[in-house]
């Protein structure tokens, strides 16, 4: 640590501790402290052994450097300005914050009541002011030194038209592997594990999608209820890992990781939480925003600046129309593109980032700052296209360069393959990438994102397997999760050792699963639905950091799960193989790309082409969708999908088209692919999917 009893003035950019080899540079932003000191600790972070204030104050960024200083110093920041919560200003400089820039953080969050800007259970509330010392509480930034040796890899960048996105949990995909060594499980080590990138190769997974990485918090209520924040949506440092991730080699433990990913042509996107953050409402704690510049990184109510705007459901909302905060995102951004090499990111209530005054905009600061960014602009883009705010549900609005979690794919596939009436014609709008909401401003299918579980709600296995939810764990008397899952039990809530039960569970699992690899759109599969992995029926586990939400790899050992991830495999394999499962332009359906082949085409189980009446039937549950592209070679490849949802078995009458068909997939019959077609008809059994082909996979 440096000897120097005052800092000299250095710059104010770039935003956070900036090491030189010299010294380091401290740069932080607050529009409307009267004074920032800079709080040094001991490596352990326990004791604090000075403090000195930021000497100057450029464009209201306050900046200081201290010589000699080295990458290691444990550091905080105290604020100084107003307590006046009525108008929007809660700095107390008894609070130790964290650098909204600290790409490494060291110590645990312990709750306390001296976290609060204010005196917990003070008749006043928020409007009193607490006079405790919170350093001892809070976990502190440390200087990085971001260097490591890439060894000159590139990114797989691959094209979306190829995409297969797989989404896991950093902790919870590998915590019970009996193939990764005991003190790799849950942390990033274990991403890049051989036998983990053999898994995802045999599925065909081309991009690994983390659920949030960055630094969280566990909430108060939760650690009292013995549970943890495990999805990780509660922000507490937006260039920082969460320690709990990282091996003995700290930050880069998740930098090696990435590079033997993409060593392996495995991409990998984040999960980020831009919307919120962990201080939450006006009761919450203050950690680092607020007490920074509170009237500047958050919403307020105009008018009643005690008061957050809250269209995030969270307590709070990320001001991005503030420029200082936009730039703290997309340094954000920045950061984990470079100093990690990620290739993507999928963004948290998109919505909410979207959102001006006026309410959601497609042109907002935050997508324009994004879109001409020269390295953000050309990763993958995601966002989850709602909110709880005003206006909140904007699927398919977003501008061009995102592409959108489609929700409204993942409600039609449950609902039609559980028998639901007056599915055909949204079935027919999902298998072709929802054209009416994505087909604008020269948007491509793979815009859509689809998925048939996530996260958040029930696992595949699970929507096959409950009628209900089942939260009890979480605390909350099973009220939080979603009331409606589009799911269905088949006749016992729960496991079931009825072969009957057993036998249709599977075959609709099988059909749902193989229906998403050929749509058309970008596939998500989430981490476990490919060998039947369960959640016992809780379909908010967003604090179930045990067994109930760490992927259960011996079901992959079993007859079922060795079934489903075969399933997937070849699915996967088709997909790649016959580029009319994965069209990479809207068109004009109707035209032809050979004689008599349409581009695409829907069909009744008679063979004939759809009708009016036909798509009007309520209880019409069979339909076929053929499709047509051209080859690399220059021969058009044609695809036909029928596809049955109802409880019998249908014989389906073959289009008159000029085709041989080949059985490529089966839902209802193992063993059946590659055979020709040599029948004018074909059955397709109850809740099954048949994929045919006018070739083997080669040539025609």
């Amino acid at each position: 640590m440096s000897d120097a009893d005052k800092l000299l003035p250095g710059r104010p950019y770039p935003l956070g501790a900036t090491s030189d080899g010299l010294g380091v540079n401290f740069a932080v932003f607050s529009a409307n402290a009267t004074r920032i000191d800079l709080c040094l600790f001991d490596a352990r972070g326990r004791k604090e052994l000075r403090r000195l204030p930021l000497p100057e104050c450029t464009d209201e960024i306050w900046h200081g450097y201290l010589p000699d200083a080295q990458p290691g110093l444990v550091y905080g920041y105290r604020a100084h300005g107003p307590y006046d919560p009525a108008h929007g200003h809660r700095f107390n400089p008894q609070k130790l914050l964290l650098d909204p820039y600290a790409r490494q953080l060291t110590g645990a969050l312990r709750w306390s009541d001296a976290l609060f800007g204010y005196r917990v259970q003070h008749p006043r509330m928020d409007l009193s002011m607490d006079r405790r010392d919170s350093a001892a509480w809070v976990p502190k930034a440390v200087v990085s030194d971001d260097g490591f040796n890439w060894g000159g890899g590139e990114s797989p960048s691959v094209p979306w038209d190829d995409t297969f996105i797989y989404e896991a949990h950093m902790k919870g995909v590998s915590m019970k592997r009996g193939d990764v060594r005991g003190g790799w499980r849950g942390t990033a080590e274990a991403l890049a594990h051989p036998a983990f990138i053999e898994h995802l190769h045999k599925l065909g997974v081309t991009t690994l999608e983390l659920l949030p990485v960055h630094a969280a918090l566990d909430d108060h209520f939760l650690v009292e209820r013995g549970l943890r924040n495990y999805w990780g949506y509660n922000t507490l440092a937006y260039f920082a890992p969460d320690p709990r991730y990282l091996g003995p080699a700290g930050t880069n433990s998740l930098r090696m990781a990435i590079r033997r990913l993409h060593s392996a042509g495995i991409e990998v996107i984040l999960d980020v939480v831009y919307n919120h953050t962990a201080e939450g409402n006006e009761l919450g704690p203050t950690l680092s925003w607020r007490g920074l510049d509170n009237a500047s990184y958050y919403r307020l109510i105009p008018g009643e600046e005690r008061y957050y705007i809250n269209d995030t459901g969270c307590g709070n909302t990320v001001n991005l129309s503030h420029p200082r905060v936009l730039q703290m995102v997309m340094d954000s951004l920045r950061h984990w593109a470079e100093s990690y090499r990620v290739d993507g990111f999928r963004f948290d209530l998109g919505v909410t980032l979207g959102r001006e005054g006026t309410g959601f905009d497609p042109g907002s600061g935050f997508f324009d700052a994004i879109l001409q960014d020269p390295v953000l602009s050309r990763l993958k883009l995601i966002s989850e296209p709602w909110d709880t705010g005003p206006d909140g549900y904007q699927l398919g609005n977003h501008p061009p360069g995102f592409a959108e979690w489609n929700d409204r794919y993942r409600d039609t596939l449950r609902r039609f393959w559980r028998g639901d009436a007056e599915q055909r014609g949204e079935l027919a709008a999902s298998l072709s990438a929802t054209p009416a909401l994505f087909d604008r401003r020269h948007r491509r299918p793979w815009a859509s994102v689809n998925f048939l579980a996530s996260h958040d709600g029930f696992t595949a296995a699970d929507v096959v397997s409950y009628c209900e939810k089942h939260n009890e764990a979480n605390g909350d008397e099973n009220g939080d999760g979603h009331g409606e899952n589009y799911s269905f039990n088949w006749g016992v809530e729960g496991p079931s050792t009825d072969e009957s039960v057993m036998q249709i569970r599977s075959r609709v699992l099988k059909s749902m699963l193989a229906s998403l690899l050929m749509s058309d759109g970008t596939p998500m599969l989430l981490a476990g639905d490919e060998f039947g992995n369960s959640q016992q029926g809780n379909n908010n586990a967003y604090c179930q950091d045990n067994d109930l939400s760490w992927l259960d790899w011996s079901q992959a050992d079993t007859q079922q799960g060795r079934a489903l991830m075969d399933l997937v495999s070849r699915a996967r394999a088709l997909r790649r193989t016959h580029p009319s499962l994965r069209r990479g332009r809207f068109g004009d359906d109707g035209a032809e790309l050979a004689p008599g082949i349409k581009r695409a085409a829907w069909y009744d189980m008679d063979g004939c082409e759809m009708s009016e009446e036909a798509w009007a039937y309520a209880e019409g549950r069979v339909l076929g969708f053929q499709r047509a592209a051209l080859r690399p070679d220059g021969e058009v490849d044609v695809s036909l999908l029928l596809v049955n949802g109802g409880s019998e078995e249908v014989v389906f009458v073959l289009p008159a088209l000029p085709c041989r068909w080949f059985r490529r997939l089966d839902t209802g019959r193992e063993g059946q692919g590659g055979n020709e077609i040599r029948a004018d008809e074909i059955p397709v059994c109850a809740h099954g999917l048949v994929l045919l082909a006018n070739n083997e996979g080669g040539r025609p």
